[in-house]
């Protein structure tokens, strides 16, 4: 049984939801210090985290940056302040993706088993991809170059997997998309962006700058 950290300072909006999820056979933690957020966090030990972006003392992008520092675990950002803007932040601050308020259940079951099934199912044996003079290793999501092993996000990783996978070949914005949430239906084109921009600072960091090339109106290549 997965669980599910879910912090929402609406508390109908937080028991109707936690409930619907318990139905489909999650456990859900409801959070209930918002000034002490990641002590909440590690107390749960989630696999999964549901974040408001509008909430007491501190918003959503403090505690998701605050979490990134000590986990990857898969964050949805789950809010009506879903203008570009807060989108674009959510995604910088080290989301994984974001559905907005109003919404509907299935979007929402949909979104977290997506999320769910990309980060704990490996059953594969270590799968290396080769960058110039670095190697990616899809398995654990490090690539290792002339400057140093750097981590990668598992949406940085799917990038970069996808594109080296057709080394040579442009990839388009509408196929990475599909990668990265197996739907484009709900997907604002700027997170794809933020994902790109965040993996080429680390390209660089490991040694391999001006590895991805941007092809205007068509999409992204490796050479």
């Amino acid at each position: 049984m997965y669980r599910i950290f879910m912090v929402e300072d609406d508390t109908v909006i937080a028991r109707v939801t936690a409930q619907q999820l318990e139905s489909w056979g999650y456990a859900v933690t409801l959070a209930q210090d918002f000034e002490h957020v990641t002590a909440e966090f590690a107390a749960c030990s989630p696999q999964l985290v549901l974040l408001d972006i509008t909430l007491p003392f501190y918003n959503g992008h403090h505690w998701c940056s605050e979490i990134r520092k000590v986990s990857k675990v898969p964050i949805l950002f789950l809010s009506s302040a879903c203008d570009n803007m807060n989108i674009v932040m959510a995604m910088t601050m080290g989301g994984d993706d974001f559905v907005a308020k109003p919404f509907e259940m299935p979007v929402l079951i949909a979104k977290i088993q997506a999320l769910l099934r990309r980060t704990y199912d490996f059953g594969a044996p270590a799968q290396l991809l080769a960058c110039g003079g670095a190697a990616l290793n899809v398995s654990d999501a490090t690539l290792h170059g002339p400057a140093g092993q750097v981590e990668l996000t598992r949406n940085e990783c799917r990038i970069l997997q996808l594109l080296l996978e057709n080394k040579g070949r442009i990839v388009s914005r509408s196929a990475l998309m599909t990668r990265l949430w197996e739907s484009d239906s709900y997907i604002d084109e700027n997170t794809l962006t933020v994902n790109v921009t965040r993996l080429r600072k680390k390209l660089e960091q490991a040694g391999l700058a001006d590895c991805i090339h941007t092809k205007k109106g068509e999409g992204y290549l490796v050479e």
